[in-house]
């Protein structure tokens, strides 16, 4: 099988013509890929550890670069020229290069960024291509996300990741509601959970899911589907773990059903809430009949365990 190649046509000037350098090269390509490092300072460094990769905390936050991505039957000679005549009449100095992609190797490229993290006292999250040597008492779970979301490295999986570790036991029913890649369906796996649900309405993160579940070596506790939320979740199974790392606003439009899906004293974990959504995820969840037994936060980020009053 060939595989596919795309011309990247990159082009790079001084921060203060960022909008006036989408604008044109939008006339190209709709889709743009920006590097904007301006937002990156030095001092992240050491609250996010390995997140931060070295070579974006060195890189220059004075210039910016927008590239399009052109499909083999575009003339790319004649588009670069293009964009050089609209940039050149529009006054904005800027350089540029044009090279070619390969489709496998821009799919995966993002993945030097990707590192071992650890989300609690004892879950490791590992890309799967990552060596890693677990210290003692350590529990791994490797992870390919493929084009789902979940790698461990976005503060929402990672609190709701350190949560698990608080409440799941060995020999519980653990429902993952928007699973994602199956990260933390996976996780309650490797901590002890003897059955995991892990649904979620798009496809591919349900294959995806899957596929990381096989990579674990807990297929046989981890289950995948498709559901639109609680919707197609077995009626009557109940579970001592229910997840919910989402956004604000869908855990408040199912925090009234979910109660039915709780076995008697399970825990229901929210995650993905912006602070500033805090206190509407709080007022639905107490209106449902449970109460917050304990929270985590960071950067901006709440995670909550909500138990039945």
């Amino acid at each position: 099988m060939n595989t596919k190649e795309w011309t990247c046509i990159k082009a790079t000037s001084p921060r203060e013509y960022l909008d006036e350098l989408c604008a044109v090269m939008s006339m190209s390509e709709n889709s743009l890929q920006v590097e904007d490092y301006s937002d990156v300072e030095q001092e992240l460094d050491g609250v996010y550890g390995d997140l931060i990769d070295e070579s974006l905390l060195k890189a220059d936050k004075t210039i910016v670069s927008v590239s399009v991505y052109l499909s083999a039957d575009r003339d790319a000679a004649e588009e670069e020229a293009e964009i050089k005549r609209m940039l050149t009449a529009a006054g904005i100095p800027a350089e540029i290069c044009t090279y070619v992609v390969n489709e496998d190797d821009w799919a995966d490229c993002w993945k030097k960024y990707y590192h071992p993290i650890k989300t609690g006292k004892r879950i490791v999250i590992v890309p799967v291509w990552e060596e890693y040597t677990p210290a003692e008492g350590e529990t791994v779970v490797l992870m390919d996300p493929g084009m789902a979301f979940g790698t461990g490295t976005h503060e929402t999986t990672r609190l709701c990741a350190a949560l698990l570790e608080q409440y799941v036991r060995p020999g519980d029913r653990m429902l993952d509601v928007g699973c994602g890649s199956g990260i933390l369906a996976i996780c309650a796996a490797k901590l002890g959970a003897d059955t995991c649900f892990a649904c979620d309405i798009d496809p591919a993160a349900v294959r995806i899911a899957g596929e990381n579940a096989v990579l674990n070596k807990v297929e046989d506790t981890v289950t995948s589907a498709m559901s639109d939320l609680l919707a197609d979740v077995p009626q009557g199974s109940t579970y001592n773990v229910v997840c919910a790392n989402i956004v604000a606003d869908i855990i408040i439009r199912m925090s009234g059903d979910v109660d039915k899906f709780v076995a008697e004293g399970g825990v229901v974990l929210v995650s993905g809430i912006i602070l500033e959504r805090c206190a509407e995820v709080r007022d639905a969840m107490t209106k449902a009949g449970f109460m917050e037994d304990s929270f985590l936060e960071e950067n901006g980020w709440y995670a909550g365990a909500w138990v039945r009053k």
